[in-house]
């Protein structure tokens, strides 16, 4: 005859550990009772997280391109065969990923925007011009030198190519440009507004400070040299009624860039819609951050300034403006009153209470 097992015969089942009969009857109160012990009518024991493999290293994805200096390829040969490696194709299959990406994003329309990848001492990746860059395969990607000579590929390049090479004549860090017109950045740059700053943690430290570029003739040599001596202080510059550019350290680092900056706009602009002043999260805890950004290695020009010019919106439309206490205006100043500036003021103010009290 098959054991009918009990709830209380259960509880002693689980208190020495022994395992109930395989044909065993348990009463409903008796399968509650082993219910989440991993036996007969209870469901399977959970079993422990796998304990991580002693010694293991966690990667962080990296994507630069690292060249030996002075080796870059000199022969139509040497040059040719560079170009079709599989480290360089390689790099032009992200390029094409991410002209797919800013043409998704609805960031360029029709032929617009250019992408670059520093690949040597005097050699670049290029876009082509004329050609949709969510429509791009590595077939269409040439190779220029920092002069914007064209070295390989079966399409011309795109004249805006001096833009992005006056960045990285300029600063070294530049390995990756990225330009585009994204819409949010973009009304910024038509309306010849800079965006704020003091605003998003984030944005101060995978961004810093957003740089403005006067207006300049796309192509031009002025335009090349207004944006990439901007671009030396600055991994996102607006463009004036143009755009935006920016650089990185691989292509996905600057096009990270470039959506970090339409989102930073887009929020700072629908934050400017809601009535009110827009909150700084204040010059103190802004030093934080270029701190952080120096952890990371990233530079950031703001480094040595006051920390009232750390947070100075006073030209952003919507009025944000620096508050400095009383106390650390005194200290900006030395410490010191200006006694022909007291004597003024008390004289105008003497000057002023004479004409109300003769109303």
């Amino acid at each position: 005859m098959r054991k009918v097992i009990t709830a209380r015969e259960a509880e002693e089942l689980l208190r020495t550990g022994q395992a109930a009969p395989a044909d065993a009857i348990l009463t409903p109160s008796a399968r509650d009772v082993l219910r989440g012990h991993g036996r007969p009518g209870g469901p399977p024991a959970a079993r422990p997280a796998p304990a991580p493999a002693a010694g293991k290293e966690f990667i962080v994805p990296d994507f630069e391109f690292r060249w030996t200096a002075g080796a870059d390829p000199r022969t139509a040969t040497e040059i040719e065969r560079f170009f079709n490696s599989p480290a360089v194709q390689t790099l032009k299959e992200r390029i094409c990923e991410i002209g797919r990406r800013i043409w998704a994003k609805g960031y360029v329309d029709g032929n617009g925007g250019n992408i670059t990848v520093r690949v040597g001492d005097n050699l670049v990746l290029c876009t082509p011009t004329l050609i949709s860059k969510g429509f791009m395969t590595p077939a269409d990607v040439g190779l220029i030198d920092l002069d914007g000579r064209q070295l390989a590929g079966a399409r011309k390049r795109t004249s805006e190519a001096m833009t992005h090479l006056a960045i990285m004549k300029r600063q070294p860090q530049a390995k990756a440009c990225v330009h585009a017109h994204p819409p949010h950045a973009t009304a910024f740059a038509v309306a010849a507004v800079r965006p704020p700053t003091c605003m998003i943690p984030e944005a101060e430290v995978f961004l810093g400070e957003i740089g403005y570029a006067r207006y300049q003739t796309p192509g031009t040599p002025a335009v090349a040299d207004e944006v990439g001596t901007v671009a030396v202080d600055h991994c996102s510059v607006i463009m004036e009624n143009h755009g935006v550019i920016v650089w990185g350290k691989d292509v996905e680092d600057a096009y990270w860039k470039l959506e970090n900056t339409d989102a930073y706009c887009q929020t700072v602009w629908i934050a400017s819609q809601l009535g009110g002043s827009l909150h700084s999260i204040g010059p103190d805890k802004l030093r934080d951050l270029i701190a952080l950004r120096k952890t990371l290695g990233m530079q950031d020009r703001r480094e040595g300034l006051k920390e009232c010019e750390l947070c100075d919106n006073s030209e952003f439309r919507p009025g944000v403006v620096c508050q400095v206490p009383a106390a650390e205006g005194a200290r900006a100043g030395g410490g010191q009153a200006d006694p022909q500036l007291e004597a003024l003021v008390q004289q105008l103010t003497d000057q002023i209470m004479r004409q109300l009290a003769g109303k």
